[in-house]
């Protein structure tokens, strides 16, 4: 979910997880509240759940974590039988409550909210144009463009106005969306946000970012929402349309190395198995002499356990986690900023002291975290500390949805492994390639997005790298697009 504002961080963060479901007779409130609980760990700066009653749609959104916006007096004012949820990722600069979603939208074609998962990279050229057309926006996101779009669509029935918004947007995006009446859902003709179906009870139909959630309310997966592809439940069933020509696949490799719960399935591979594989040939590519293998909790825990296991040394928990770091809002002072790190992770010093060990973790962004991690564990004793990285050296900057960092603040853009080794204080330091990383995953690399390794986007993204080419002229100096105009009726690729 793209807002105008470029937030920070040490590695990649997913931005947020949607969550949709049609169950006439339940307590769709409560279910879509343990729904996005269950996608917490893809957003936790705010969250928002609207439901249907078959007249009016009701909404709740607040700022924090899912069990911090929602009690049991919220879900009593959210009837229905329809419902959507959404947890947002912690952006600096656009903490705000009025970008908290779902977004509500009353249009030509009735009320609309809608949550979404990714980023529209002609999300300035659509406001534009909305604008023009004397719609106003209240927020600072990319979802209230397509709430705004999808509100006053074209088309017969929702199939038709959904299809008729998709071929108006160009980026990555999972949307989720509820009517008075219907549940909708749709998924970027390029596959790269994730998005499933479940069902629930026999009757009822669930959608969600990842397959965890659906385990967490005893739903069956049924299928992934294929690219390109959109969803409507309403009271005659579940209709699907392939509304806009799949391209390639492109889902985004990181879903695989850190952002997807290790118990989700995508693409019918369960990805802890998969995480473990990127261990495995990280032990085969970069072999070092150790005592002890860690990982950096949580998410390189199984990738530290396969290089444990490949390479025959012994894993060991190194570092503790503190879970529950960021979730309040209780702003540390400067001494507590300062230690940084140590808010964060605590090093197990009788198990590291003298030891020589692997550390394992998912991926360096900017650079920033890696050298405290290090150092903290030569003053916790270490004898030596080799890095080793599951994703290959991030080069170039996401523009579908993921905070990555502009290319200039990539270290790996900037600088040399050694030149890396030397910044974050390793005596080795060694990164998986893109071959061994698609061993690990068991699938071509053509079947995913690698962009932030490679440079090479599956779809055309200099509109979102220029932030288009403007020229004030007259509307009171308003900014106007000059390299090109987007209708409804354009294909966009």
């Amino acid at each position: 979910m793209h807002s105008r504002t470029t937030p920070s961080a040490d590695r990649p963060r997913e931005k947020c997880g949607v969550f949709g479901v049609y169950a006439p007779g339940e307590d769709v409130a409560r279910i879509t509240f343990y729904g996005i609980y269950a996608l917490q760990h893809r957003g936790q700066e705010s969250a928002g759940i609207a439901t249907a009653d078959g007249h009016r749609i009701h909404l709740r959104t607040g700022m924090g974590l899912v069990s911090q916006v929602f009690d049991e007096m919220d879900l009593g004012y959210l009837p229905g039988s329809i419902a959507i949820g959404h947890t947002r990722y912690s952006t600096t600069g656009s903490s705000r409550q009025e970008n908290a979603q779902p977004i509500y939208i009353e249009g030509s074609n009735g009320p609309v909210a809608l949550a979404h998962n990714g980023n529209l990279i002609n999300a300035e050229v659509l406001r534009d144009e909305l604008e023009d057309a004397g719609n106003g926006f209240l927020t600072t996101t990319d979802t209230e463009v397509a709430a705004q779009m999808l509100a006053s669509a074209p088309g017969a029935d929702w199939l038709e106005r959904c299809a008729a918004t998709m071929r108006a947007m160009a980026g990555a995006y999972c949307f989720v969306a509820v009517t008075p009446d219907s549940l909708i859902a749709m998924r970027d003709p390029y596959g790269v946000r994730p998005l499933c179906i479940g069902r629930l009870n026999g009757s009822g139909w669930v959608i969600a970012s990842e397959t965890c959630a659906l385990d967490h309310l005893g739903a069956t997966f049924e299928r992934e929402v294929a690219p390109g592809e959109v969803i409507v439940v309403d009271g005659s069933g579940l209709h699907a349309m392939q509304a806009v020509e799949k391209r390639r696949d492109a889902l985004c490799v990181f879903e695989y190395i850190y952002f997807a719960r290790p118990d989700s399935v995508i693409r019918d591979k369960l990805l802890h198995p998969m995480r473990m594989n990127m261990g495995r040939e990280l032990a085969r590519q970069a072999p070092v002499d150790a005592d002890l293998v860690i990982g950096v909790p949580d998410s390189a825990t199984a990738a530290a356990i396969g290089y444990s296991h490949e390479s025959g040394i012994q894993y060991a928990e190194g570092l503790v986690k503190n879970r529950y770091v960021g979730r309040t809002f209780i702003r540390p002072d400067q001494r507590l900023r300062d230690q940084g790190v140590y808010l964060k992770f605590n090093p197990l010093k009788q198990v590291i002291s003298g030891q020589r060990l692997v550390v394992v973790d998912d991926s360096i962004v900017r650079g920033t975290t890696t050298p405290k991690v290090v150092d903290m564990l030569r003053k916790a004793g270490a004898k030596e500390v080799h890095m080793r990285i599951c994703a290959p050296p991030i080069m170039h900057p996401c523009h579908f949805g993921i905070d990555m960092a502009t290319k200039w603040e990539l270290i790996a853009a900037r600088q040399e492994i050694e030149d890396i080794r030397r910044h974050i204080g390793a005596d080795s330091l060694a990164y998986l390639t893109i071959d061994g990383l698609m061993r690990a995953v068991e699938q071509p690399e053509n079947s995913f997005c690698t962009a932030c390794f490679t440079g090479e986007y599956p779809m055309p993204v200099q509109l979102q790298m220029d932030k288009l080419v403007f020229e004030r002229a007259g509307r009171g100096g308003k900014r106007v697009p000059v390299a090109a105009t987007y209708t409804w009726e354009a294909d966009r690729r």
